[in-house]
């Protein structure tokens, strides 16, 4: 155990995570140069095509240090993106160190700091690293002194490296070998491996990836999944490589996989411990806890008969994406579908790609929103995360919505547009303060419903990229709230209803009302979209008939010719309307998304 290292990778978005684990793997041969490729871990199509970290990614790789000792290091790169920061939790809860990468030419942003507090809990050692260096826009003395602020290490504690060169890899092998500690636990003990990922493979069943803790697994064992109670077979374990190894034994503070031929998702769940049936435990590892969804949406199956589909497949991505979460709801324009829980937009966006390109399931996706708390005037409290489930106005004592703590580091040119876009998403200032001349962060207490929509982009495009935004919850408070309904022909849709803050409720009715009238297609009879608050309409818009020119046959002749035509036309679409239905687009419910 004492050659051994497990480590994990965590930074901002965009800092070079990826490219630096690549330069990794490359200085201790894990890959020869045919496997190369750039950002070697990130193997989903949508993390290359976005440039970003979805999943974490474990691999193992074998050192000869310096000091001629073969050493085997557990890489684990994670995401740095706010919404997959559950991710970053797992790999943190099964390593000892972590490499704490900041870009010289960024400085220190949001999600370095909330990924630093993350590890810093979990009594993991720090290995700061400066990235980018050969960069000619790198500011690498100001970034130190940062850094140093930040984390109160030394100077020369601080690695200076670059991903896209390898200056400086050596060095950081050299740092995890000396710095991080061997991992601690008893290979005699009953066996403990604490369950951090899974994966659906349609051959094998489910595959979980685990960090042993005490103990040892041996294939062929027959073992226990402690919080599931069910019992299997180790038909396979072995270790994670670009590909998976399969070995006899895994022992206590390593890493490796479990195939047992799963095939029931419900039965793997990410932070379970996994103990021998001959020998138990007494008590699970204490895993990381339930992650609570911060945005909730519909989805929907294009056609109705593909909803068993539909469920298999979230099923087989929860697996993968512990963070979702889902339960089944049903709607009048859209029949049967789920209401999933994301943890933010981007995160929605991810799952809707994710099903269609891995599983081919085509979804429609209502309008976002957050959970309301509402006290009805019996006393009862429900926590609400569809409008539709709103009771009655009568029965409502008080709305309470969440709020957030937003934490906005930028640089102080863009300190004013920043403040007040704070201001208008209605958000009270609790506190700035300047990390250098020219970085100020600043505190904000802010509804969470404000951000879900468009503030990372209105934030990103008013400061020219450089601001960065973490966030986490505060509590529910009081708020005055209303349900906006959108009426089509007096019939109200529900998939478009919204609870939304008083004040705002009759622009952003007018507003969704006219975006509607652009969308919806025209129709043989006139279409009424209002928008209402209770019995109030504060909004109408028309959508025209198509009209056929019936008086196109009279010429000339008297007036009354052509109003006997245009009366019985009259009547023909009096008619149609009362039978005739409105069909509202998909490009219509995404597009009340984007308003601005």
């Amino acid at each position: 155990m004492k050659n051994i290292r497990n480590f994990c990778i965590i930074a901002h978005i965009d800092h070079g995570k990826s490219t630096l684990a690549d330069r990794l793997l490359e200085k201790t041969n894990t890959l020869n140069q045919r496997e190369m490729q750039a950002q070697v871990l990130d193997n989903m199509d949508l993390e290359r095509e976005k440039g970003i970290t979805i999943k974490s990614h474990a691999i193992q790789m074998e050192y000869t240090a310096r000091n001629g000792e073969k050493y085997i290091l557990n890489l684990i790169d994670t995401p740095g993106h706010v919404d997959f920061s559950y991710e970053v939790s797992r790999a943190i809860a099964s390593c000892e160190g972590a490499l704490l990468v900041v870009d010289a030419t960024q400085g220190i942003q949001a999600q370095t700091i909330s990924n630093l507090y993350l590890a810093v809990e979990h009594d993991l050692t720090i290995i700061p690293v400066l990235n980018k260096i050969d960069m000619d826009s790198a500011m690498i003395d100001e970034v130190k002194d940062q850094v140093v602020d930040l984390i109160g290490c030394k100077h020369e504690e601080i690695l200076c490296a670059s991903g896209k060169t390898g200056q400086g890899v050596e060095e950081i092998l050299e740092a995890i070998i000396e710095r991080i500690p061997e991992p601690t636990g008893d290979e005699n003990a009953p066996l403990q491996a604490l369950i951090f990922d899974s994966v659906y493979n349609p051959f094998r069943g489910i595959i979980a990836y685990f960090r042993v803790f005490n103990g040892s697994i041996h294939t062929g064992e027959h073992v226990k999944f402690f919080n599931a109670g069910s019992e299997y077979d180790a038909d396979e374990i072995g270790v994670l490589k670009l590909k998976m190894q399969p070995c006899n034994e895994i022992s206590a503070g390593n890493v490796g996989y479990i195939c047992s031929g799963i095939k029931d998702s419900s039965e793997v769940k990410v932070g379970d411990t996994i103990t021998s049936v001959a020998n138990p435990a007494k008590e699970a590892i204490a895993g990381f806890v339930d992650v609570k969804p911060m945005v909730f949406a519909g989805l929907y199956p294009v056609e109705a008969d593909q909803y068993e589909d539909l469920r298999a497949s979230i099923e087989k991505l929860q697996l993968n994406d512990a963070s979702l979460t889902f339960e089944p709801e049903s709607s009048l324009a859209l029949g049967f579908g789920f209401r999933c829980g994301f943890l933010g937009l981007l995160h929605m966006e991810i799952i809707q790609e994710r099903l269609y390109r891995e599983f081919d399931m085509d979804v429609i996706t209502t309008v976002p929103n957050v959970s309301y708390r509402i006290t009805t005037t019996s006393g009862d409290v429900l926590e609400v995360h569809n409008p539709s489930g709103l009771p009655e106005i009568t029965r409502i004592a008080s709305i309470e919505e969440p709020y957030i703590l937003a934490q906005i580091i930028t640089k102080a040119d863009f300190l004013g547009n920043v403040i007040k876009l704070c201001i208008d998403k209605r958000g009270v200032l609790k506190n700035q303060n300047f990390i250098t001349q020219d970085r100020v962060e600043i505190n904000f207490e802010m509804p969470l419903s404000e951000i879900v929509f468009d503030f990372y982009d209105k934030l990103k495009s008013i400061s020219k990229g450089y601001a960065s935004f973490d966030y986490h919850r505060i509590g529910f408070r009081p708020s005055k709230l209303a349900k906006l309904d959108i009426l089509l022909n007096g019939e109200p849709v529900d998939a478009l209803s919204s609870l939304i803050y008083a004040e705002h409720a009759y622009d952003f009715g007018r507003r969704m009302c006219e975006k509607l009238k652009e969308l919806i297609p025209r129709q043989q009879f006139d279409i009424a979209i209002q928008a209402a608050i209770g019995a109030k309409i504060i909004a109408r818009e028309t959508v025209k008939a198509v009209r056929k020119d019936v008086t196109a046959k009279c010429y000339g002749g008297d007036i009354s010719r052509k109003r006997k035509l245009l009366e019985k036309q009259k009547k023909g679409k009096k008619r149609m309307r009362q039978i005739g239905n409105v069909e509202v687009p998909q490009s219509a419910f995404l597009a009340v998304l984007k308003m601005d």
